[in-house]
């Protein structure tokens, strides 16, 4: 179990707000951690993992102390058995894939652990590869089974697919969802993605401005929005064009791009690249075969 309690300020386009968290993550959970830009998500990871310090509060993991502030206990991250999946890969460019591995390796000499996630993650076609012919998904399958290979007791996912296109996301979600049941990681995500929550999580985090607003499992903190609609779809907003008294807002959802007719008060607050729920009560779908 990770029991978190702390506090750190945090400097943001809306001033400097408290990011509080006092929380309890059992072993094995897929917990997402959901909300806007700069309300705490990675802020909240980096801490985790060791990379940022709180103002105050404790971090205790299966009874260990990781971080004190009174008692002046703060265990440095390589100490820490976390592995920290970025979405920028971080992979060594003038290294092959698997000398990214080997090097992650605690014992050097265990190669078969190497081949065994190399199988695992499907990339043993790109071992002798270096990271500069590797297109953005084997990249991040690669950053991914690297840090598998350190066994980490927590696994740490920073919007890890949030620069793929649309196939690649859905695949390596996918991946994501086997190798935690396989390996049974407690896992921590930052996603701005509803589908992506449904997909993989039992349970969310919603923060807004440093606190935790919900928590529950996806079905439960999304209800909480009180949409009843029949037809439910995510995607982004691409555009918001006036016509007359009405606005047309265009928002793309997978590879598709659907046009929506609202009211001003409708799009009050919303911006190019928001991430919405669109809901239809009277949506009657006619099944045709392709």
């Amino acid at each position: 179990m990770i029991q978190i309690n702390i506090t750190k300020p945090l400097h943001t386009s809306d001033g400097i707000i408290d990011l509080v968290v006092n929380k309890e993550i059992q072993n094995s959970d897929f917990l997402t951690l959901f909300g806007k830009s700069g309300s705490g998500k990675t802020t909240l990871l980096r801490i985790i993992a060791g990379l940022e310090v709180p103002q105050n509060g404790t971090i205790i993991v299966d009874d260990a102390v990781w971080f004190d502030s009174r008692q002046k206990i703060n265990l440095p991250p390589q100490k820490r058995n976390v592995g920290f999946v970025f979405q920028d890969y971080a992979l060594f460019p003038n290294m092959t894939v698997r000398q990214n591995l080997e090097f992650a390796l605690k014992d050097q000499s265990d190669t078969k652990k190497v081949d065994e996630i190399l199988a695992i993650m499907e990339i043993g076609n790109l071992a002798k590869m270096k990271p500069e012919h590797l297109s953005g998904g084997q990249k991040q399958r690669v950053a991914l089974a690297r840090t598998l290979m350190t066994n980490p007791k927590i696994l740490l996912l920073d919007e890890p697919l949030s620069a793929l296109d649309s196939a690649m996301r859905l695949k390596l979600q996918d991946e994501l969802h086997e190798i935690h049941k396989r390996f049974g990681i407690t896992s921590i995500l930052v996603s701005h993605d509803i589908s992506e929550v449904f997909r993989l999580s039992n349970r969310v985090f919603k923060i807004s401005l440093g606190q935790i607003t919900d928590d529950g499992r996806p079905s439960e903190v999304f209800a909480n929005q009180q949409i009843s609609g029949k037809f439910k779809v995510v995607g982004e907003v691409l555009s918001i064009k006036k016509s007359d008294i009405i606005y047309i807002v265009e928002v793309l959802s997978h590879n598709e791009i659907i046009k929506v007719t609202a009211v001003k008060g409708d799009i009050e607050g919303l911006n190019i690249g928001d991430k919405i729920l669109l809901s239809s009560k009277a949506f009657n779908p006619i099944i045709t075969m392709i």
